[in-house]
């Protein structure tokens, strides 16, 4: 192998030639891509993801490269989010599983355990999107111009193969439809009309194979991107900002924790606000101030004198010290967020920067954790920490918490946001199945429809939660009075405020 020469900072290598296992199998996952995938996601982008392992361990082997235990955690990770539009039918904890289970199947190739290595590394398989099929292709011209009697017979086998199954496989569709419907139900129908949608899975799927195969034979090293080290600075320059900073967190917190755990009716009393009002008051502003809390530890810690040990407890200490402070501002928001959600109900956005700001928190006690032993395994800690709460935040089913959260409300209070319900996804209908009629048929409605509409999408292409959720509309239909807004009784919506902060 030619030895490894640099680009832009990071090590870069001639891959190995490319094997013909590895051919074939970014081959099959052009296929499957364009034959399972034209319908929809869930269970075939598993079955998608098989081939492209394949030739992606293919690759590396060829490389001589061996999978380390974290790009085993990746590649693990990946998979296992993959299998959350399998289970789920919203798209938006789908798809947002689907672009993190990229990220980490790029990481899983990379390596890495430096910052850039966990920040570019996501970015990485992008740059072999050219290079993979320059590098497929000068594979097979090498094999054709080697060895040309080996691949003629090869293509007229396909070429005979698939005659064969496509003129047997109508003649026993014909003869026998229960064979007709197994033939069915397995085989994918394509028709002429998404041609050009199934072309461009087909070349996705290949080309995507092939750039991550590429990069398994030949990962672009960012590890070796260099980073400056920051001047450290006197202890007074560095510390002093930092000490006036913990000061007016102490003073926010002292407040905060008087108010938030007990003292509503003197605060509300004195500001003129609303429950809901004073919750919704300050929200932002401490997710804000968490998100330049970390800004303000990553500059602090660049600047922090550590030559002498009593440097080094001075940063443990005055650093310390704010990260336990901006939990307490985490909480805050948090409970802020839950005042306003018991007054207005629970929506996506309202669940998506809870799940957010909760997040920051559990980075913050991983420096404050890297803080007492050490930074080696910050990156990947934080990295795998993103990766773990997509995973549950989607295994959770936000849409079934959302509708859970809303009807407990509603069997309290009255109150309910039917425009909102109907609007869910079918995650939403085992909860959403409890309400009383009418109201249970006018959120089910539309849901009910859309199901309606795809009750021809493929096995492969159906999540559990669209299947469980037919399954119970089939028991307890929706009534049909209600199914059209312009006929029959309408739907009396209970009395619901409109709120549209975080709709």
């Amino acid at each position: 192998m030619p030895p490894p020469r640099r680009a832009a900072g990071a090590g870069v290598e001639e891959p190995a030639p490319i094997r013909t296992a590895t051919l074939w199998a970014a081959l099959a996952t052009g296929l499957l891509s364009m034959l399972l995938l034209g319908d929809g996601i869930a269970v075939n982008l598993l079955v998608v993801a098989v081939p492209a392992t394949l030739a992606v361990y293919f690759a590396g082997v060829r490389a001589g490269r061996r999978p380390r235990a974290w790009s085993l955690v990746w590649g693990a990770g990946g998979l296992a989010l993959l299998v959350v539009p399998s289970v789920r039918a919203a798209e938006w904890p789908s798809f947002l599983a689907v672009v993190t289970a990229l990220a980490a199947g790029s990481l899983a190739l990379h390596g890495g355990r430096t910052w850039p290595a966990v920040l570019l590394g996501p970015l990485g398989v992008f740059t072999a999107v050219v290079t993979g099929p320059a590098w497929a292709w000068q594979g097979l011209r090498e094999r054709a111009g080697g060895d040309r009697s080996t691949v003629g017979p090869v293509l007229r086998s396909l070429a005979v193969a698939a005659g064969l199954l496509l003129v047997f496989g109508v003649l026993f569709a014909q003869a026998d439809a229960a064979f007709a419907d197994l033939l069915g139900a397995l085989v994918p129908d394509v028709s002429t009309e998404d041609g050009p949608w199934r072309i461009l899975l087909l070349m996705l799927g290949l080309v995507g194979t092939l750039a991550a195969a590429r990069t398994a034979a030949a990962p672009t090293r960012w590890d070796r991107v260099p980073v400056p080290a920051g001047r450290a600075r006197g202890r007074a320059e560095w510390a002093l900002p930092l000490i006036g900073l913990i000061v007016l967190f102490a003073a926010f917190n002292t407040v905060q924790l008087a108010v938030l755990f007990g003292g509503y009716d003197a605060v509300l009393a004195e500001t003129g606000l609303t429950y809901a009002e004073y919750a919704r008051q300050g929200f932002w502003q401490l997710l804000t101030a968490t998100l330049l809390t970390l800004a303000v530890i990553v500059v602090a810690l660049r600047w922090a004198p550590r030559t002498r040990p009593g440097d080094r407890t001075l940063v443990r200490a005055v650093l310390g010290t704010l990260c336990a402070l901006a939990l307490v501002v985490v909480a805050s928001a948090v409970r802020r967020m839950d005042m306003y959600v018991e007054a207005y109900g629970l929506t996506r956005l309202r669940i998506s920067v809870v799940a957010m700001e909760l997040w920051l928190g559990l980075v913050i006690v991983l420096i404050m954790a890297a803080g007492v032993w050490g930074a080696r395994l910050l990156p990947r800690a934080v990295a795998a920490s993103a990766l773990a709460a997509v995973l549950a935040f989607g295994f959770v089913s936000p849409d079934e918490l959302i509708a859970e959260r809303n009807v407990e409300r509603y069997e309290t209070t009255g109150r309910f946001d039917l425009e909102y319900a109907r609007g869910l996804s079918a995650d939403a209908v085992p909860v959403l199945d409890r309400l009383e009629e009418p109201l249970r048929s006018c959120a089910l409605r539309d849901i009910d429809a859309e199901l309606d509409e795809e009750r021809d999408t493929p096995w492969y292409a159906t999540s559990r939660g669209e299947a469980e959720a037919r399954r119970l509309l089939e028991e307890r239909p929706v009534a049909p009075e209600v199914r059209e807004p312009t006929s029959g009784p309408t739907c009396g919506e209970p009395e619901w405020e409109p709120e549209p902060f975080l709709r």
